[in-house]
């Protein structure tokens, strides 16, 4: 019984270790924009986090994901970084060579 309940503690408290992992996936529009969705593990919204572009240390595009969790902006030329940031420990940066 004691090995049940231990397992069973286990697999009801994994979940909230990753409960709120941020999640964001970019593609290329094909019409010189590019489009950015965002969202949480648990499924929480990314409606209103900051998301940025950044260009040779400047931020050229800064905006925040609406209510579709989607964002989007003009395909920088050369090199830039797309990054979701909703604060301490949930930001994400993509090279825009990594955007397809």
């Amino acid at each position: 019984m004691k090995k049940f309940l231990m397992i069973a503690l286990c697999l009801a408290l994994a979940p909230s270790a990753f409960a709120h992992t941020a999640l964001m996936s970019c593609f290329d529009e094909g019409d010189g924009t590019i489009t950015c969705e965002g969202g949480f593990s648990d499924g929480s919204s990314a409606s209103g986090v900051n998301f940025y572009v950044e260009q040779d240390g400047q931020k050229i595009h800064s905006l925040t994901f609406d209510e579709l969790n989607s964002v989007n902006f003009k395909k920088p030329e050369g090199e830039y970084k797309a990054v979701f940031d909703a604060g301490d420990g949930h930001r994400i940066q993509l090279n825009g060579s990594e955007i397809n």
